[in-house]
């Protein structure tokens, strides 16, 4: 599978960040994460900021954790303009966090995951879990869903997505026509149903496992570490 060079989407990521969809799950993250000013935060994933600028004013310290050098630079860029001087940002793989055992309260990510094969979402997972001390919350969003035809929101997803491209004419169809390649490849993304998340939860150890499922693709998960 060819690798995604993340530093050449800095700002469509940005856009997307920036999209009224993308903060509704922001929001519903932070909702569940229910951040406390003594908090230390991992965000994996953190891409342009979209969880991290959001976080840093409720807690102690954010590390803004994202494999592309492009993402962290830009972030950093962001949290100075915003002077916001409690957000770390390293380069790093979700496979790997480079922080210690048991040094974090809380952790989320969005839309981050996806971009792991199964194997890759496990072993992020025991990261995660190794770096949040005990008590520790995870909260994340990320697509739940697989193109298939067999279960009614498998249908509505695919119909609401073919009907938003096609109103927007032939940049719409040419999309379409790439998300299809991209998705019969198996390319860039390989997104697991809610049930896979709640199973590999509970394998990894977390307690408290709840997976809620949104009216697009995606859904929100939450556990805790005990």
């Amino acid at each position: 599978m060819l690798e995604k060079n993340w530093n050449d989407h800095v700002a469509h990521a940005e856009e997307i960040a920036r999209s009224l969809g993308f903060r509704d799950v922001r929001d519903r993250i932070i909702e569940l994460a229910q951040p406390r000013p003594e908090d230390v935060v991992d965000d994996v994933g953190a891409g342009t900021g979209l969880l991290s600028l959001a976080l840093a004013p409720k807690v102690s310290r954010v590390w803004a954790i994202d494999i592309a050098a492009g993402m962290t630079e830009y972030l950093t860029a962001k949290a100075a303009s915003a002077g916001l001087d409690n957000i770390e940002t390293v380069t790093a793989s979700a496979v790997s966090l480079p922080l210690v055992d048991a040094s974090a309260d809380l952790a989320v990510s969005n839309y981050c995951f996806h971009h792991l094969p199964d194997d890759g979402k496990e072993r992020a997972l025991a990261e995660i879990r190794r770096v949040l001390r005990p008590g520790g919350r995870l909260v994340f969003g990320d697509v739940m869903f697989r193109v298939s035809l067999r279960e009614a929101r498998d249908r509505d997803v695919v119909r609401n997505k073919m009907r938003a491209m096609l109103r927007r004419g032939i940049p719409g169809i040419i999309r379409l026509a790439k998300n299809g390649v991209r998705f019969a490849g198996r390319r860039w993304e390989q997104p697991v149903r809610a049930t896979w998340w709640h199973e590999a939860l509970v394998h990894a150890g977390f307690v408290e496992v709840q997976v809620e499922e949104l009216a697009h693709e995606g859904g929100v998960a939450s556990a805790r570490r005990p």
